[in-house]
């Protein structure tokens, strides 16, 4: 099979991987502040709604919806499976919420991006130099050291097990989509691909969502509602542009230092808005593990990678 390889312009894939990372670390906190008025699956539809109608009225002013026709039975395939894979990967992810505390959901969802990594190892031949896999061991243990507190005061609550179990399914069948996605650059646009999930979603979400509660929002809850929809289209277009430039294990591994993001903006808007957050509380142990984040991140994301062996 015709396997997609990245385009060689690291310096733009590492630069639409921060934005998806920026988009990703500052949605958290519109949405907990949207689901005050709206329920999550309607929170969810409208914002795969937004995004479909976006990115279909941008195709069709450049004349890019017709790519469609060149997709065969296999690509079909591909294309259906990665949006169930994505759907799939929110609807578990609410349901491990519902069982689960935030925090830990937020540490379990993590391992998305870790699963991306090896599978573009796997699946893509993309190879790891030695200096590369020490640095994703630091990711992984400072992962574990920061989240160990909220993991220890989450294990007592009621529905941990099951919550968590639905979070680790979504972080699964999110790497499936990313993989997914990176192959099917090789028959369509990331737009296009993006496109048709977003319609997919936004059908198969809507007999479980409830509009008439848009109706109830204010001022400021719509505000926030269109930047959760706005970030949908450009967290997940910078994120299928940077997979077309950067290699896959490269991308997860700056993704993963979302969480450390979306603590740096939720500290931002604590000391702005104090009656909006309660304020992040980080011991030595979690900024040790911060620090361990950051470091194995950088070791992986910009070391150069080793070449995969030519074959005859």
């Amino acid at each position: 099979m015709n396997l997609h390889r990245a385009s060689g312009q690291w310096r733009l894939g590492l630069t639409l991987t921060l934005i998806t990372a920026a988009c990703w670390a500052t949605l958290p906190i519109a949405l907990k502040l949207v689901l005050q008025s709206l329920d999550p699956i309607t929170l969810t539809w409208f914002r795969f709604l937004v995004a479909a109608l976006v990115t279909g009225a941008w195709l069709a002013l450049r004349g890019r919806l017709g790519g469609y026709r060149a997709m065969h039975g296999r690509g079909w395939s591909m294309l259906l499976v990665a949006a169930l894979m994505l759907v799939g990967n929110y609807v578990f992810y609410l349901l491990g919420v519902q069982h689960t505390t935030p925090a830990n959901a937020q540490l379990l969802i993590q391992l998305a991006p870790l699963l991306m990594a090896l599978g573009g190892i796997w699946v893509f031949g993309e190879r790891f130099r030695a200096a590369q896999w020490l640095g994703l061991a630091m990711l992984v243990a400072g992962m574990a050291l920061f989240f160990s507190d909220q993991l220890a005061a989450s294990a007592t609550s009621p529905g941990y097990v099951l919550g968590s179990a639905l979070v680790i399914v979504g972080a699964i069948v999110w790497a499936i989509y990313a993989l997914l996605q990176k192959q099917l650059l090789v028959r369509l646009g990331s737009m296009q691909i993006l496109l048709f999930i977003y319609v997919f979603a936004s059908l198969a979400l809507l007999p479980f969502a409830h509009p008439a509660q848009l109706l109830r929002l204010d001022g400021l809850h719509w505000a926030l509602l269109a930047y959760c929809a706005l970030n949908t289209i450009g967290a997940y277009g910078a994120f299928a542009e940077a997979l077309a430039h950067w290699e896959a294990s490269r991308v997860s591994a700056v993704l993963a230092t979302t969480p450390l993001l979306c603590i740096a903006a939720a500290t931002a808007v604590h000391a702005l808005w104090p009656q909006w957050l309660a304020p992040e509380r980080i011991t030595p142990l979690g900024w040790a593990g911060a620090g361990l984040v950051v470091a194995g991140s950088a070791a992986v994301s910009l070391l150069k990678a080793r070449t995969p062996a030519k074959t005859a």
